[in-house]
Protein backbone atom coordinates (compact mmCIF):
# COMPACT_ATOMS: atom_id res chain seq x y z
CA UNK A 1 0.00 0.00 0.00
CA UNK A 2 2.79 2.40 1.03
CA UNK A 3 4.29 1.50 -2.17
CA UNK A 4 1.20 2.40 -4.35
CA UNK A 5 1.20 5.72 -2.45
CA UNK A 6 4.54 6.94 -2.98
CA UNK A 7 3.89 6.39 -6.75
CA UNK A 8 0.36 8.24 -6.55
CA UNK A 9 2.37 11.19 -4.97
CA UNK A 10 4.96 11.40 -7.50
CA UNK A 11 2.40 10.82 -10.76
CA UNK A 12 0.14 13.77 -8.70
CA UNK A 13 1.18 17.64 -8.03
CA UNK A 14 -0.66 19.33 -5.20
CA UNK A 15 -1.26 23.06 -5.99
CA UNK A 16 -3.47 23.95 -3.17
CA UNK A 17 -3.45 23.30 0.06
CA UNK A 18 -6.36 22.66 2.67
CA UNK A 19 -6.48 22.95 6.52
CA UNK A 20 -9.10 21.42 9.18
CA UNK A 21 -9.13 22.20 12.99
CA UNK A 22 -9.55 18.74 14.54
CA UNK A 23 -10.64 17.97 18.40
CA UNK A 24 -7.56 16.08 19.99
CA UNK A 25 -9.77 12.38 20.09
CA UNK A 26 -10.58 13.01 16.59
CA UNK A 27 -6.83 13.81 15.57
CA UNK A 28 -6.43 10.40 17.14
CA UNK A 29 -9.01 8.55 15.81
CA UNK A 30 -8.03 9.99 11.82
CA UNK A 31 -4.52 8.82 12.91
CA UNK A 32 -5.16 5.42 13.99
CA UNK A 33 -7.40 4.80 10.55
CA UNK A 34 -4.18 5.96 8.43
CA UNK A 35 -2.06 3.97 10.39
CA UNK A 36 -4.59 0.89 9.86
CA UNK A 37 -4.78 1.62 6.04
CA UNK A 38 -0.64 2.51 5.90
CA UNK A 39 -0.80 5.80 4.48
CA UNK A 40 -0.55 9.02 6.11
CA UNK A 41 -3.12 11.31 7.81
CA UNK A 42 -3.31 13.45 4.75
CA UNK A 43 -3.02 10.53 2.18
CA UNK A 44 -6.03 9.07 4.61
CA UNK A 45 -8.25 12.29 4.68
CA UNK A 46 -7.66 13.10 1.48
CA UNK A 47 -8.83 10.08 0.06
CA UNK A 48 -11.94 9.85 2.48
CA UNK A 49 -13.06 13.17 2.09
CA UNK A 50 -13.00 12.51 -2.32
CA UNK A 51 -14.74 9.50 -1.87
CA UNK A 52 -16.96 11.22 0.39
CA UNK A 53 -17.40 13.81 -1.70
CA UNK A 54 -17.97 11.74 -4.83
CA UNK A 55 -20.86 9.80 -3.19
CA UNK A 56 -23.01 13.57 -2.39
CA UNK A 57 -22.41 14.23 -6.01
CA UNK A 58 -23.44 10.92 -7.46
CA UNK A 59 -26.74 11.38 -5.02
CA UNK A 60 -27.63 14.66 -6.57
CA UNK A 61 -27.58 13.43 -10.09
CA UNK A 62 -28.36 9.94 -10.41
CA UNK A 63 -30.63 7.80 -9.16
CA UNK A 64 -31.75 3.78 -9.34
CA UNK A 65 -34.92 2.53 -8.55
CA UNK A 66 -36.09 -0.83 -9.38
CA UNK A 67 -38.07 -1.79 -12.71
CA UNK A 68 -41.79 -1.25 -11.49
CA UNK A 69 -40.75 2.09 -9.87
CA UNK A 70 -38.52 3.00 -12.71
CA UNK A 71 -41.64 2.31 -14.99
CA UNK A 72 -44.43 3.75 -12.06
CA UNK A 73 -41.79 7.23 -12.42
CA UNK A 74 -41.38 7.15 -16.54
CA UNK A 75 -45.27 6.83 -16.26
CA UNK A 76 -45.81 9.96 -14.13
CA UNK A 77 -43.03 11.71 -16.56
CA UNK A 78 -45.17 11.16 -19.26
CA UNK A 79 -48.68 11.42 -18.13
CA UNK A 80 -50.45 14.50 -18.57
CA UNK A 81 -49.99 17.55 -16.28
CA UNK A 82 -52.72 18.08 -13.84
CA UNK A 83 -54.69 21.45 -14.30
CA UNK A 84 -54.14 23.49 -11.12
CA UNK A 85 -56.01 26.55 -11.66
CA UNK A 86 -54.17 28.31 -8.72
CA UNK A 87 -50.94 27.58 -9.95
CA UNK A 88 -52.07 29.07 -13.90
CA UNK A 89 -53.21 31.92 -12.32
CA UNK A 90 -49.79 32.53 -10.46
CA UNK A 91 -48.11 31.81 -13.44
CA UNK A 92 -49.67 34.03 -15.67
CA UNK A 93 -49.74 37.05 -14.00
CA UNK A 94 -47.64 39.60 -14.06
CA UNK A 95 -44.54 39.56 -11.25
CA UNK A 96 -43.61 42.52 -9.31
CA UNK A 97 -40.43 42.26 -11.46
CA UNK A 98 -42.04 42.56 -14.88
CA UNK A 99 -41.86 45.48 -16.75
CA UNK A 100 -45.60 45.96 -18.16
CA UNK A 101 -47.30 45.13 -14.58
Amino acid sequence: MAKVNAMRKASTQKASRFSIRVSATQKRAIAEAARIKDTTISDFVLEQSLTAAHQVIADQVQFRLPKKQWKEFCDALDAQPRMIPALRRLLTKPGPFDANR
